[in-house]
């Protein structure tokens, strides 16, 4: 992509959007204005006009919407990740009837998603376009991979590993806690993917993401992954073989009975809920019975956490750099040294089972 200067200064960080809709594109365009290191530099109204626009316009980072005419933001991206390779974001309404379809896009290689702004006041534009930018500086430094228009659109994941389990009644494992924000939904599904249905101890899932996209990833995750996915419910038990993600606002725990209890205190670096706040209650309360896999994520929640699963003498894993989208979140826990192993994504499953199985083993 080209390093053009405006004005002799550092090259901005160029974006097209993309949206059938003129008053979000005059909003986004109005979010993105006053960033001094952020220029749009096209718009499209549907995947069309954006696929004909990104040779001549050569942008950095492109932000979509999914439902478009002509050329809806699926295909348009599925397109994108085959001819021209680069960062996606997904604008959209937050929460709206089949909201899994926008995972569908993530599938395709789109990277993060965003709630569509709707205005307000002030203070909240304000919040929301720093937002904005800080997605669209984070996705800019990213190296993206070629996907190939003619291979899986929805690929199945399952390691020659992922295996039916013995069955044993006290896995030494008895909690798998997994964090991830950028780039973790492809993650999660990765992983998850290569678990198999009678995984004998829970899963526990914290994802950074946008308010309101929540369900919608849950249901995707489901749709593609053989496991139950749950939001987790205050005062339950975490089952075995089920995946839980904590509600919105709010960090997940274990109380000493190793029940879910919600904490709705500050956020921890800034995300609530936290990875740490989680990993580091399942430390406390599993010890070396835990099991923490850190994924790929800008910044440094989970990292400590991980940390205090080492602590306990738990087992510890964190993403590569080569596969990790961002390697923010796992850096930082190597550098603590935190992870006991750092793998390939597609080895992190298979590593996972084989803990299990040695555990099984060992428990007969």
């Amino acid at each position: 992509m080209g390093d053009e200067t405006y004005g002799g200064k550092p090259p901005k960080i160029k974006v097209l959007l993309v949206d059938d809709s003129p008053t979000a594109l005059a909003l986004l365009g109005k979010m993105l204005a006053e960033t001094p290191d952020i220029v749009v530099v096209g718009e499209a109204k549907n995947g069309v006009e954006a696929l004909e626009l990104i040779p001549r316009i050569d942008p950095h980072v492109v932000c979509t919407d999914l439902h478009m005419p002509v050329m809806d933001g699926l295909d348009m991206t599925k397109e994108i990740m085959d001819k021209y390779p680069r960062p996606i974001l997904v604008v959209s309404v937050s929460v709206r009837e089949g909201s899994k379809n926008i995972f569908h896009l993530m599938e395709a290689g789109a990277l993060d998603v965003f709630p569509k702004p709707r205005g307000g006041e002030k203070a909240e534009f304000l919040r929301q376009s720093n937002e904005l930018a800080n997605r669209i500086r984070i996705l800019a430094g990213v190296h993206v991979f070629r996907v190939c228009r003619n291979g899986a659109v929805k690929p199945v994941w399952a390691p020659p590993s992922a295996v039916a389990i013995p069955r044993v009644e006290t896995p030494l494992i008895k909690v798998v806690v997994i964090g991830a924000s950028t780039g973790g939904p492809q993650a999660l599904q990765r992983v998850l993917c290569g678990l198999p249905l009678n995984f004998p101890a829970p899963v526990i899932c914290i994802q950074h993401i946008g308010e309101g996209f929540l369900k919608g990833l849950a249901e995707w995750l489901e749709s593609v992954c053989v496991h139950k996915i749950e939001i987790a419910r205050e005062g339950t038990l975490p089952e075995a073989g089920k995946v839980y993600f904590p509600p919105e606002e709010a960090h997940l725990l274990f109380d000493n009975g190793g029940r879910f209890k919600y904490s709705r205190d500050i956020p921890y670096n800034g995300h609530r809920p936290s990875i740490t706040a989680t990993f580091t209650s399942a430390a406390e309360r599993y010890g070396s019975n835990a099991l923490g896999v850190l994924l790929t994520g800008m910044g440094s929640d989970g990292a400590d956490g991980l940390k205090a699963i080492f602590d306990a003498n738990g087992i510890t894993i964190a993403q590569d750099e080569r596969t990790s989208v961002v390697f923010g979140m796992p850096k930082r826990a190597a550098e603590l040294g935190a992870a006991r192993n750092i793998l390939p994504l597609d080895e992190i499953a298979p590593m996972i089972i084989s803990y299990i199985s040695f555990n099984v083993r060992a428990g007969q």
